[in-house]
């Protein structure tokens, strides 16, 4: 039988390493390397003394199997990301940035579902308890019938929970929480994965909700192994500028709901405050008609988001030109540009190129690829749209425009805001178009020389 081998894994990226190093070879961090002893072999027959497991039973995919029950906060847009409530005994990861207001929004929502009569602990290993009673007093919490405690032992932790028998568990964060079965530092990557795993089989025995809070890296991804997500149930992500009000809390994976749904908060002096309309607020302090601007109809999750995308176009004194973006993918802005020199015989050599999404919002899908070109284009010719004008379609290679999903929705949304007129991609399936006018494009070239007059 081969001897088992201690691995050095780094606790920033997990990369693993056969001996210690002080600065590790994959992400670059340094004193980031611990030492992992290895588990323990599995059970095999021979270890079994040749018995037989039990048969498990099988059952065919049309064995008709009632929803999961769900406790509905009333925080509805907390609602919608979990998919319309919380489920017994699932297991979440909320992760974001140093102090974007994860504590805020789960404290909130642990006195939301205490208030609905469902039994909430709420666990910090950051804070002390007197600062989370601060907290809860600043927000108006503090008669919310929430027991809180200030602990990072995992055993006592659980030994707690199956004592209490909570409908939540809400532990904050998963980095502090320490097991001590291994033998290796808070916040690493052995206790991470530990802490996670015994967490996660405590929810799935008990039927108690678990929400784990998660730090990010400077990526923006949760830091620790990436196996912690393909453990627990559902993966949400809080999401914002600081300079901005807005709060976007994103689901990307969850098993009971839609994935990628998104809840719209504003940070308040009193906390976090849900926005039922998002599109109204993302477009509430848009001014007159000026170059550079588009209000593109966009698709999150599974309602429909108007946001504005602002372009800056100014000459530049730099040998390379700067390319800045903001809640949008670099990438996709670099395409955009070609396709315009490539195909529209527009260059933008010599020119300095600025892209920012309104509000702090940020914009991935390929839909948002013809407004981005029209925010471009209308800085460069100094052409300002017209105010009651909406923008959606995806650009190919070949400079042909594409039709794009959910076209009626975004419709809608851009009439219910007073928007008269939809610039999209030729085949977009309008139905009844809401009663707006739209214009439909063939190509970049047609939309060039039809909306800014130029190609």
């Amino acid at each position: 039988m081969a001897k088992p081998v201690t691995s050095f894994v780094c606790a920033e990226c997990g990369a693993a390493h056969k001996k210690w190093a002080g600065r590790c070879d994959a992400c670059g961090a340094w004193n980031s390397i611990t030492e992992e002893k290895p588990l323990a072999a599995g059970p095999s027959k021979q270890s079994l003394g040749g018995a037989r497991g039990s048969k498990i039973a099988l059952q065919d995919l049309a064995t008709p199997e009632a929803p999961p029950p769900r406790h509905e906060c009333g925080v509805g847009e907390l609602d919608r990301v979990l998919g319309g409530g919380l489920v017994p005994a699932s297991a979440l990861l909320v992760g974001g940035d140093p102090g974007i207001g994860k504590s805020t929004l789960l404290l909130q929502a642990a006195a939301k579902f205490a208030g609905a009569g469902v039994p909430c602990v709420y666990i910090s290993g950051e804070e002390a308890s007197a600062q989370v009673r601060m907290r809860a007093e600043r927000l108006g919490l503090s008669d919310a019938p929430v027991k809180l405690a200030a602990e990072t032992n995992l055993r006592d932790i659980l030994t707690t929970l199956e004592a209490e028998q909570p409908a939540l568990a809400i532990i904050d964060s998963i980095q502090t929480m320490w097991l001590d079965t291994v033998d290796s530092a808070p916040g690493s990557v052995s206790q991470v994965r530990a802490a996670a795993h015994e967490l996660v089989t405590f929810a799935k025995r008990t039927g108690i909700a678990v929400i784990l809070v998660g730090h990010v890296t400077k990526e923006g991804q949760i830091a620790g192994p990436r196996v912690v997500e393909h453990m627990v149930d559902t993966v949400l992500y809080f999401e914002g500028e600081r300079g901005h009000q807005f709060r976007i809390l994103r689901a990307v994976k969850n098993r009971f709901g839609p994935a990628d749904e998104i809840g719209v908060f504003e940070m308040t002096g009193s906390g976090l405050s849900e926005v039922a309309n998002p599109s109204a607020l993302f477009l509430s302090e848009r001014g007159q008609p000026a170059p550079g601007s588009v209000v593109f109809a966009g698709i999150e999750g599974t309602r429909p988001v108007l946001t504005e995308i602002q372009a800056l176009v100014a000459p530049s004194p730099l040998s390379n030109p700067r390319r800045t973006v903001v809640g949008l993918d670099s990438g996709r802005l670099s395409t955009i540009l070609a396709v315009l020199e490539a195909r529209c015989g527009i260059p933008f050599a010599g020119l300095d190129v600025f892209l920012n999404v309104a509000g702090g919002m940020k914009v991935t899908e390929p839909a948002a690829d013809l407004a981005v070109a029209s925010a471009l284009l209308s800085a460069r010719e100094d052409v300002a749209l017209p105010a009651d004008t909406v923008v959606f379609g995806e650009i190919s290679l070949s400079g042909a425009l594409r039709p794009v999903g959910q076209t009626e929705n975004r419709l809608k949304e851009a009439a219910k805001l007073g928007f008269s007129t939809a610039i999209a991609a030729a085949g977009s399936k309008v139905g009844g178009s809401a009663g707006l006018n739209i214009r439909k494009m063939s190509d970049l070239t047609a939309f060039v020389g039809d909306v800014f007059g130029a190609g």
